[in-house]
């Protein structure tokens, strides 16, 4: 169980909270390319930890990320005209460039310096594998952009979705988290060879460690003939999950890397990115497209209990419910908007999640404090991470985990040097 005043602490992100102050000093996905596709589009809304946004894409394709409300009198720059290089508001005709810049105020004298003394809030981005990342954090503290294997990767080779989720983050961010219930919530009666591997052991043993990055865990399944199926997942300060998915064991070629960023403290946007080493990717693996309506909201959701079907329940699959995505939405979603975790009844199989959780307390003690939070990348010769990987693989039950997975490390220097 959690205490109410810890669960408080972790789950509530908005402005001036602990836990919001620190996310906001990371690069965190805003919205995706292709939601403002060309100069001057129309604006879009976006909500980000609890805060009311607008972005747009100027007309020299430059990328802002503003606040939703005029700084003159508050009307939406949703209904905005996005032309000529900036933002014009509809009600008196206040212009904003990208980074907030006040660039008219024509409804004002011309003569005098009005317009320079103000300046609209506005949120540095950075575009990478079709996502816009915006960072909200305090300017002078503003960290380079992590360069991941699987932001280095031709955008053919990678694949994105997103959609809302209902539910507090970490109700999300704890499922992946959790090797366990992959023997139970995505399991079907006429398994693929790697789902199979679940159901041969549902108790696995874990193991856990804290790195530079955040959190590795590892969850080990016995198997006949002296071997073990070794599955390596990780947490990525502050809102990823990454964890093996793209291909049955031993055929992966890359992996997925979920992340969950707040809209609010009841709602969060749940992005899916996955990404293949070695080819493009298939329009046919992207299979979660299906699930998800154009406002990238689940077409199966909590409102027609995921369209549930119980014959298929008794005869096909364990929930009854069509895809990993709605499986895991269920599972969190159905739990209430932000679950009271000093309701629960944690056990051995909730190692890796009590983990993250003294991890996240122990990082959030640390920046309450002043302390430097960490993965944060201030040093470019360091800015790369090989050891952040996501590996299921069945290997000889007498080979230690470590020693057959060389390469994993528990800092990025160790496999700079």
């Amino acid at each position: 169980m959690l205490p109410k005043e810890q669960n408080e602490l972790l789950t509530r992100t908005g402005p001036g909270t602990p836990m919001g102050e620190l996310i906001r000093r990371y690069w965190i996905p805003a919205l995706l390319s292709e939601e403002i596709p060309e100069p001057d589009c129309p604006p879009v809304r976006v909500r980000l930890m609890g805060e009311e946004l607008v972005a747009i894409r100027d007309s020299r394709g430059r990328i802002g990320l503003l606040d939703e409300h005029c700084s003159h009198r508050g009307t939406s720059l949703f209904y905005g005209r996005n032309e000529e290089c900036g933002l014009r508001c509809i009600y008196h005709g206040w212009k904003y460039d990208v980074d907030g810049n006040v660039l008219e105020t024509p409804a004002e004298s011309p003569e005098g310096d009005f317009r320079n003394k103000i300046h609209h809030p506005a949120y540095p981005t950075h575009v990478a594998a079709g996502i816009i990342f915006a960072y909200l954090g305090p300017k002078n503290r503003m960290p380079l952009f992590p360069k991941y294997e699987w932001t280095q990767v031709p955008l053919n080779q990678t694949y994105v979705t997103k959609c809302l989720v209902e539910c507090n983050y970490l109700q999300g961010l704890e499922g992946e988290c959790d090797s366990s219930h992959l023997s139970f919530l995505h399991r079907t009666f006429n398994p693929s060879p790697g789902q199979a591997l679940y159901q041969l052991d549902t108790a696995p043993a874990y193991e856990t460690e804290e790195t530079d990055f955040g959190v590795r865990m590892v969850a080990i399944r016995r198997l006949p003939a002296d071997k073990q199926y070794v599955r390596v997942s990780s947490f990525v300060m502050p809102l990823s999950g990454c964890i093996p998915a793209g291909g049955r064991s031993g055929e992966l070629d890359g992996f997925e890397i979920h992340t969950y960023v707040p809209v609010d403290d009841t709602h969060t946007w749940r992005y899916d990115f996955g990404f293949k080493r070695s080819r493009p990717v298939r329009e046919e693996e992207v299979h979660r497209r299906k699930q998800i309506g154009p406002d990238y909201r689940r077409i199966r959701n909590l409102r027609n209990n995921y369209l549930q079907d119980r014959e298929l329940q008794k005869t096909s699959s364990f929930t009854g419910i069509e895809d990993f995505l709605n499986h895991d939405a269920c599972a969190t979603e159905s739990m209430g908007s932000i679950y009271d975790r000093s309701k629960e009844h944690l056990g051995v199989s909730d190692k890796a999640v009590i983990a993250l959780r003294r991890y996240l307390l122990k990082v959030l003690k640390d920046f309450q404090e002043g302390k430097e939070p960490p993965h944060l990348i201030r040093d470019l010769a360091k800015n790369r991470f090989p050891h952040i990987d996501s590996i299921a693989e069945i290997i000889p039950a007498s080979v230690p985990w470590r020693q057959h997975f060389r390469h994993l490390s528990e800092t990025a220097n160790a496999e700079i040097s």
